[in-house]
This record gives C-alpha cells, sequence and structure tokens, in this order.
C-alpha cells in the first residue's frame, strides 16, 4: 500500500497532512521556491531536453514551482527561432516535470506558472486584446469566455498558474500599467475580478481547460505616489478598504486560489511583510485559503529598497511570518530561510502551513494524478481559429466612439480612396500591449490590413506611416499629406506603444521591467511596466503630423492605440470622427475596420476619465466632493468623462422606477428603467447605474457605479433592464471603520453615461 498523499480518493486536507509529515525542512523550504526557468530546457532541433543547469537546480529536494518557462519576450531572449512552437512547449513542460518526479525523494509534481495578462505569453498563443480593452466592453460575460480560451490554451502546453488578473484601481494614469488594468472603477473592477476567476479555474482546478488565477498586486499597487510604477501609495485605511480592496475581496470570494503582494509600501509598511494585510484582511477577515506569492524579488526589496530589515534571513523572515508562501525569484526563501530555521528564528508551524497551502493548491490542480501536458492538444487548441474570432469580438465590443462630426462614420466600403496614416496604421507590435510573445506578422491583423481587407476591389489606400511615436524626425510627413491630398478621407492611427525593444540597455534582471535612464534606446516604447510619463501628451512629432493632414482640408478620422488616457484636446477640437481601441490586441485591425465601415455599431465606453492636461490629475469620477475646485488657468472638468461613449444609432431612457423606494436595511430594491433605440439601426448600449448617498455619516463620492448592463437593441426596440440594490451597494464604511447601510436618502441616477440620467430616489429608514 502507498503512502495516504497518493491516494486521490482521500480529502485533500487529508493528502497535505500526510505529505508534510513525510517531508523535511529542505524539501519543505524547496516547495516555497519559485524559480526562473525560460532555460530550463534546450532545444535541439525539433527536440526538446532538460537542461543541466535545471538539473543542478532541483539537487535532490525538489522545486515547488517554475517561472515562465514558455514565457518568450525581449527580456527572456527567447526569440521565434529559438522559441518553443506550442507541441514543443507542452514537450518542454513534460520533461522538466518528468525529470522531476524521477530524480526527487517523494515525487512531488512541480507547479508551472506563466504570464497571461491577455493571452498566454508563448510563441503560437493568441493575443487578445489589454486588459483596458477588455473592461471598455463592459461585458463581464465576454470576458469570463476569454479568460477561459487563455486557460485553455496555458494548460495545454502545462502551464497551471497565471500572473492575472490585474486588479488594482487606477488613480493616476500617468502610470505605465494602467493598460494592464480595467479601469479606476472599484465596482467595474470587481465584476471583471469575478469573471476573470471564474473563467480561468473554470469549475474545477483539475480540468484540462483550468488554471489557477492569481490576483494583483495586493495592494494599493494603482495608486502610487505621482503614478511611479512601485512607489508608495498615499492611502489611509478607509481609502484602502473603499478603493483598493473591494475588487480583490471579490475575486477571493469568486474562489482565487493565489494572490500576489505588491513592490509598493502602503503608508510605510511594504506589503511583502504586512501582516494585516496578508494574514489579517485576506485570511482571517476574507476566508482566504489559496497560497500568497512574491512579485518578482519583492521579498529582497524589503533590505534593498524598502530598508526595513537588514538582509535576506530578515527579509525571509518578516515575509512568512506576514504570510507570503512562495517566493518568486530573490534567493530569500532558500538557505536565508533554511538558516533562520536552524536558528529557531521562525517556527516550523510557520513553515508547514505556507507549504501545506501550495501542496493544497497542487492536489486541487490534479497535479499527482496528471503532471503532464497533451503535445496534440496544445497543437489543437492554442491559436485556434475560434480563440482568433473571440479576440475580435472583443476588441469590437471594446472600442469606444468619442466624436463623430456630422455621422462621417461609418465610412462606406466603396469609397474611392482612403489614405492610411500614422506611426501604428500598420505597426504589429504597437497594437498589442505589454506582456506579448514575438509574433509572425501574418498572425496579427494591422489597421492598415484590415482596411484593405474590409474596402471594395475598387477603394484606392494609399498608406504613409508619417512618423514614429516617439523620435523627432518629419521626414515622412511630405509622403503623409502628400497621400491625405489625394484621397477622399485621412484615417490617421496614433497614440502609444508598450512594444518592447530593451536595446544594449537590457531589462531589470529581477523584475523584467525595462530600465529607463538619460536618452533611452527603446524605440516606440512609452507605456507598461517601468515607462511611466510624466506629461500625458502625444509623444514625439505626432501632434504636428495631425496639424499637417489638418490642414489639407481632407476630413480626418483619428483613431488612438495607447495603454493610457492620454490628453488630446486639440484632436478632439479639429478631428472629424474619434475612435479609441487602447491596445485591441492581434485581431485589431479587423476589429477597427468592422467599426470604421459600419459591420458592427461601437458600443465601448470608458473606464477611465480622460483628463485635458496631466496637470488636472486627480480627475477620477468618484471624487468625494463637488466642490473640488478649478485651476485658475484650468477647468476641473475632463475631457471625456468615466463611462463616455457614442454610438451609430441613438436610445432614450423612460419610466426609471424603484421598487419599493422605501426600505429598511436589511431588504433589497428594485431599479428598472425601460431603454428604447430611437436610431435607425441596432446597436449596442451600456445602461449605467450610479447611486449617491445623500448624507451620510462620513465623506461619500457625489457618485458612484453600482450596476451596469450592456444590451443590444434593434431600431425601434424597448427593453426593460433592472438592477437590485443589496446591502452590498447601499453600505458605507462607517466612523467605526464597520460596513455599514446607514438609514437616510439615495439618488438613484441611471442612463447611458453620468451626466446624462434619469433620476429617482431610495430612502432606507431604521
Amino acid at each position: 500500500m502507498g503512502p495516504k498523499y497518493k491516494d486521490a480518493s482521500l480529502p485533500v486536507d487529508a493528502r497535505v497532512a500526510d505529505l508534510l509529515a513525510l517531508m523535511s525542512t529542505e524539501e519543505k523550504v524547496a516547495q516555497l521556491n519559485q524559480e526562473l526557468a525560460w532555460k530550463a530546457c534546450t532545444k535541439r532541433g525539433d527536440r526538446v531536453e532538460v537542461a543541466e543547469e535545471f538539473k543542478k537546480l532541483l539537487s535532490g529536494h525538489g522545486i515547488g514551482s517554475l517561472y515562465g518557462v514558455l514565457r518568450a519576450d525581449p527580456w527572456t531572449a527567447v526569440t521565434l527561432e529559438t522559441g518553443l512552437s506550442p507541441r514543443q512547449g507542452a514537450e518542454a513542460v513534460n520533461a522538466i516535470q518528468r525529470y522531476a518526479l524521477e530524480n526527487t525523494r517523494l515525487g512531488i509534481p512541480i507547479l508551472f506558472g506563466e504570464e497571461c495578462s491577455h493571452g498566454h505569453q508563448a510563441i503560437g498563443a493568441t493575443v487578445f486584446p489589454a486588459p483596458i480593452t477588455v473592461a471598455s466592453t463592459w461585458n463581464p460575460d465576454l470576458y469570463e469566455r476569454m479568460a477561459a480560451a487563455i486557460a485553455a490554451e496555458t494548460r495545454a502546453q502545462g502551464g497551471a498558474a497565471t500572473y492575472s488578473p490585474v486588479l488594482d484601481v487606477v488613480r493616476d494614469p500617468r502610470w505605465g500599467r494602467t493598460e494592464e488594468t480595467f479601469g479606476e472603477d472599484p465596482f467595474l473592477c470587481s465584476r471583471f475580478a469575478e469573471a476573470a476567476v471564474r473563467g480561468l479555474q473554470g469549475r474545477c482546478l483539475d480540468g484540462s481547460g483550468s488554471i489557477v488565477a492569481t490576483i494583483k498586486h495586493f495592494a494599493a499597487y494603482g495608486c502610487s505616489e505621482g503614478g511611479h510604477n512601485g512607489a508608495t501609495a498615499h492611502v489611509g485605511p478607509r481609502e484602502l478598504r473603499e478603493t483598493c480592496l473591494p475588487p480583490f475581496r471579490a475575486a477571493v470570494q469568486a474562489g482565487a486560489e493565489s494572490v500576489m503582494c505588491s513592490y509598493n509600501d502602503i503608508d510605510g509598511m511594504p506589503a511583502a511583510c504586512n501582516r494585516e494585510l496578508l494574514t489579517g484582511i485576506l485570511r482571517s477577515e476574507w476566508g482566504f485559503r489559496g497560497f500568497v506569492v512574491s512579485d518578482m524579488g519583492c521579498i529582497a526589496l524589503l533590505h534593498r529598497s524598502h530598508r526595513v530589515t537588514r538582509d535576506a534571513r530578515e527579509s525571509a523572515v518578516k515575509a512568512l511570518e506576514a504570510g507570503v508562501d512562495m517566493e518568486m525569484s530573490g534567493g530569500c526563501y532558500t538557505e536565508p530561510l533554511l538558516q533562520a530555521i536552524r536558528e529557531g528564528k521562525i517556527a516550523v508551524e510557520k513553515l508547514d502551513a505556507a507549504a501545506g497551502r501550495i501542496l493544497r493548491v497542487k492536489f486541487l490542480l490534479g497535479l499527482f494524478e496528471k503532471p503532464f501536458a497533451d503535445p496534440d492538444r496544445a497543437e489543437n487548441v492554442i491559436g485556434c481559429a475560434a480563440h482568433r474570432q473571440l479576440a475580435r469580438d472583443v476588441a469590437r465590443q471594446g472600442i469606444i466612439l468619442l466624436k463623430n462630426d456630422n455621422g462621417i462614420l461609418p465610412l462606406r466600403k466603396n469609397i474611392g480612396s482612403v489614405a492610411v496614416i500614422g506611426p501604428n496604421a500598420d505597426a504589429i507590435y504597437n497594437q498589442l500591449g505589454d506582456y506579448t510573445a514575438p509574433q509572425r506578422r501574418r498572425e496579427v491583423v494591422s489597421v492598415l490590413d484590415g482596411i484593405r481587407m474590409a474596402v471594395s476591389p475598387a477603394t484606392r489606400i494609399r498608406y504613409a506611416r508619417g512618423c514614429g511615436i516617439k523620435d523627432a524626425s518629419r521626414a515622412g510627413f511630405t509622403e503623409a499629406v502628400a497621400a491625405a491630398r489625394e484621397s477622399e478621407v485621412a484615417v490617421v492611427v496614433v497614440g502609444g506603444s508598450s512594444a518592447r525593444d530593451f536595446g544594449p540597455e537590457g531589462g531589470n534582471p529581477e523584475t523584467g521591467a525595462a530600465v529607463v535612464s538619460g536618452a533611452s534606446a527603446i524605440s516606440d516604447m512609452d507605456c507598461g511596466e517601468g515607462f511611466d510619463l510624466a506629461s500625458l501628451e502625444l509623444q514625439g512629432v505626432q501632434r504636428e503630423l495631425l496639424e499637417s493632414i489638418h490642414a489639407t482640408g481632407v476630413p480626418m478620422v483619428v483613431i488612438l492605440i495607447k495603454g493610457r488616457p492620454m490628453a488630446i484636446n486639440w484632436i478632439a477640437d479639429h478631428a472629424a470622427a474619434i475612435l479609441d481601441s487602447w491596445y485591441p490586441g492581434q485581431e485589431g485591425g479587423h476589429a477597427i475596420a468592422d467599426v470604421l465601415f459600419g459591420d458592427c455599431c461601437p458600443g465601448g465606453r470608458l473606464t477611465v476619465t480622460v483628463p485635458k492636461s496631466a496637470a488636472q490629475l486627480p480627475v477620477f469620477y468618484n471624487a468625494k466632493s463637488a466642490e473640488r475646485g478649478r485651476y485658475v488657468d484650468m477647468d476641473s472638468l475632463p475631457l471625456y468623462p468615466f463611462g463616455y461613449g457614442l454610438s451609430y444609432t441613438a436610445f432614450s431612457y423612460s419610466n426609471l422606477l424603484v421598487t419599493p423606494d422605501r426600505i429598511d436595511s436589511t431588504q433589497q430594491a428594485t431599479v428598472s428603467v425601460d431603454v428604447t433605440n430611437t436610431g435607425k439601426r441596432e446597436g449596442d448600449e451600456v445602461v449605467q447605474l450610479y447611486l449617491r448617498d445623500d448624507v451620510a455619516s462620513v465623506t461619500r463620492p457625489v457618485r458612484e457605479l453600482k450596476g451596469f448592463r450592456r444590451i443590444h437593441l434593434a431600431p425601434g426596440q424597448t427593453k426593460t433592464v433592472s438592477f437590485i440594490l443589496t446591502q452590498e451597494e447601499l453600505q458605507c464604511l462607517g466612523a467605526d471603520m464597520c460596513w455599514k447601510v446607514e438609514p437616510g436618502t439615495f439618488t438613484i441616477m441611471v442612463g447611458g453615461n453620468q451626466h446624462d440620467v434619469l433620476t429617482t430616489h431610495l430612502e432606507v429608514i431604521e
């Protein structure tokens, strides 16, 4: 009879306890380690072999987890030529897993962790739109399907955990990682958090298409000082709980099995040693049973950067005591932790708890029974046609129409001539976003590609790049202006880029973030991890290019491709139409053309406020005072508000009702409204419900999103949309720091954006 931990019929907790009892201290510590692993295997022709470096790393005690075996990007130096195909990737993971099982005493399988922010960051995987585009769909159900597709592709190659979704609520869009988030609103972020967990983890973790969701960055990472990546978050306990934590709580309640702690400190306490956060709130209050993993090198920063510990050993002790179970690289949970345990600096029970949580998830994933990937499934599922179509659907729904003077859009497919101009018109990597693997040109549809395939054979397309994103050269202006003059309309594609090109400087060896110093050699990149901006203006000479095109008198349609809100005041004043697609992914060119030429009606809405200037910040919509005031030299209104977006059709609202309109704090009310398509074509409307607590014991936002629904309506069609208001939507964090529903009146606002609404009231009695 074999050991109990190998008996799949036993409860998971019993299997964990049995395995822990058999493990040495060294074997337990090994489970707490996640090593960087894109060099764990060697490619020899079509064959994949385990690298000698990995064999040395295993060293008899095993290894708990490996990071990025399949990751490909400039940082890892894995290219299309040196990287692994989907089949080879599965074979590589199997070879590594097999070696580990056969060459360790207890045969504990390895957990393979991969980056999957908007698609598995491996060669051949589908590149979906960036999360900020996904959120702009206001369609969590669609995102759940996308997350499930990502999970299927990742698990097919053997990846069993992903370091997504990013649940940071953005407070300063100068932050380069804005593109990885769902925006500035905790309620909206919470709904997408739940969808991510459902899609990634599926009904059960041991399914062939399920992976562990790691919610990050815990916590307040999106509230950094000055928009600097990883900087101090100046938030008090109230703002932390009201703004930063709700998406994480929602994801934990949805069943998330992994949490990543962030680099930053909150009011002087680094997240990696914040026991109140990682144990008090996460485990004691929310009942989280999964494991906490550090961000890459995060524990070492306790002594290297934060300077709250003296050395790696003390950092390891503080992190483990606080509740960090797994270290993603950094070298603290290796010999320094072992030394601390031998010296009695940390109780063995703490080690057992951390190792036990990791082992529990491995059992839930079914890795002990099914440790290997299926190369045939990998070959068939990864990058399949169905996933490409899904990527196109998500991109289409995420595109936002910001302006459409005189109904210039949609364009006719049989238009005589179109000038396609701009640095992002045919730059495939510029439309994909950060955390993207190398791509074969034929697999990505640029805007130029999409337009060429959408128009009639008789339409003349004239293309000119014009300029780059950041460089100062105007050498391409003449060609661009000539192309515009000779065409009926100019489609100008500008914005930003998160395309990585590290050049001679390379990336940060601990985090993978780009290193910027002096006159950077990095090409177009102005967004992404490590790329924070002081200004939100268009970089380089892009505005001058737009001015030159506008001077021709040819109608100018501007398409924005970028990862953060930009101050596009001049464009708003002078362009005939504006489409914002953020980073639309590999099918972005098709999606943009679908909207541009009317195959679908734009229905995306902003999930971040667009300021007129970085000097205006903060401008997030849910401020706590209507008397925010204005600067002497600029008003306080944003360029485009949260929730904004136009359509090719029109919608009207009527019959707003709250039933009942008087409840006590334990009851719920139903809000209903009739929405009618009053235009001449079918389209999607995003119905938004906002709430204001009219008088409270503490300051409350002037309005808060508390419900939304994306609906499709034919011309003349009316739908009744209903929302349920429960304690969750009505509660506030009182003066005693306890959540409660206070008696009083609430103003209910429902409409297609936060300003154009119908209003009514709900009374809550004792």
